[in-house]
């Protein structure tokens, strides 16, 4: 099934199996975003919370590249829009999606773009990927996150060094500093996506919601309350099954339990 949004330029197809593809579609443009396309790609990614047969969202882009940053041809329209509207924000939205997404990135993700793939929960990346920050450069102020996730993520230092200097990170060095969970050929990002959904998929799909909302949740939080959260997340979940819950949660483990082991990821 294939829905197009905003003339075309922000795909969604949801494949069979409880995987949905998003891709920006404005390769010409390598992908740059204008304001119209950021509201869709919002309206696309808060479609999903609610899309009771879609498990795993895929993120990615068309052409060469996963997405250039914002269209500066279009700036004002863009940065003096209603920027603090959470309806209209992707990267908002990606983060109230409870559903695991995963970015597949091909060639560019600059600034905007670059802030989009930190909105993802697990990165692929082709070889020849480049993220680059050049809001220094070109006198752009962070606002979807890059500033402050990037250097929880690579380490302080790199992160100023990124920023600062508006180097490119390639994808095998965002590998190294486990940015990017997986770096593989050219043509390949869809692919090794698409398998991590899968694995993701066969597992208990309540569960996958809810741990994905308490790493994300406690990366905000210092290692002490953190771990307060887990253990009261655990507590209301195991105190509010049913003896009949647990039943299928025996069911399910022993199934599980009697198939082959998968492929390692």
């Amino acid at each position: 099934m294939d829905q197009t949004i905003s003339e075309n330029l922000i795909q969604v197809k949801k494949e069979s199996g409880g995987i949905a593809i998003i891709t920006i579609n404005r390769p010409k443009s390598l992908n740059s975003l204008t304001r119209a396309m950021m509201v869709d790609l919002a309206k696309a990614f808060k479609d999903m919370d609610s899309d009771e047969s879609v498990q795993v969202v895929i993120f990615t882009g068309s052409g060469r590249s996963f997405c250039s940053g914002v269209d500066l041809t279009a700036a004002e329209s863009v940065f003096k829009g209603d920027v603090k509207d959470p309806e209209t924000d992707p990267v908002i939205q990606m983060e109230r999606l409870r559903k695991p997404i995963i970015g597949a990135i091909n060639g560019f993700a600059i600034t905007a773009g670059f802030e989009l793939a930190l909105a993802c929960d697990i990165l692929v990346a082709s070889r020849g990927a480049k993220f680059m920050d050049t809001h220094a450069r070109f006198g752009i102020f962070p606002s979807w996150g890059l500033s402050q996730k990037l250097s929880r993520i690579i380490g302080a230092n790199k992160a100023r060094e990124v920023s600062l200097t508006s180097m490119p990170l390639t994808a095998d060095v965002a590998g190294k500093l486990g940015f990017v969970n997986h770096v593989v050929e050219e043509g390949e990002a869809l692919k090794k996506a698409k398998e991590i959904a899968e694995a993701i998929i066969k597992n208990e799909q309540g569960m996958v919601l809810r741990i994905k909302s308490v790493i994300n949740d406690g990366l905000k939080l210092d290692l002490g309350h953190a771990l307060t959260l887990e253990k009261e997340r655990a507590h209301a979940y195991y105190s509010g099954m049913t003896k009949e819950q647990f039943k299928k949660m025996q069911e399910f483990i022993a199934g599980r339990g009697s198939k082959k082991p998968t492929s390692k990821l």
